[in-house]
């Protein structure tokens, strides 16, 4: 059962894969969710999918993985906070309020991630150098 269980550890950061997939194959997606008081939305966009790529290695690797995974769960965490939890309180229109109630489902989901994320980091993260 261990054998089967120990799959999470390639699992779960194998998934982010998805997000670098999206912020490169659909770069108008990724730019949109960039704030107006941020410059360059592209080159964020585009960043931010190296970034993700660099955690994926470094867990996948074990090099630098604990704080990769607590770099991540920052991110993510200013992502619910900076980008989906004010886009889920916005106006009363029909469409904006369905958007916004998606908005709410991705910010619980990635609070979610967020969780997962720092337990990744504390049990089974092995390279401490950087942040013990």
């Amino acid at each position: 059962m261990n054998q089967i269980l120990n799959i999470g550890k390639y699992l779960f950061p194998l998934s982010f894969l998805l997000y670098v997939g999206l912020h490169f194959g659909k770069p108008d997606v990724g730019a949109a969710m960039v704030p107006d008081y941020f410059p360059a939305p592209y080159f964020l966009n585009y960043l931010t999918a190296v970034f993700i790529l660099l955690f994926i290695v470094s867990a996948l690797v074990g090099i630098f993985d604990k704080l990769a995974y607590t770099l991540m769960a920052v991110y993510v965490l200013l992502m619910a906070l900076l980008i989906h939890l004010p886009r889920s309180m916005g106006g009363q229109s029909e469409t904006v309020m369905m958007n916004s109630e998606l908005e709410m489902v991705n910010v619980f989901r990635n609070i979610m991630v967020v969780g997962a994320l720092m337990g990744f980091a504390r049990y089974v993260a092995k390279d401490n150098r950087i942040i013990g």
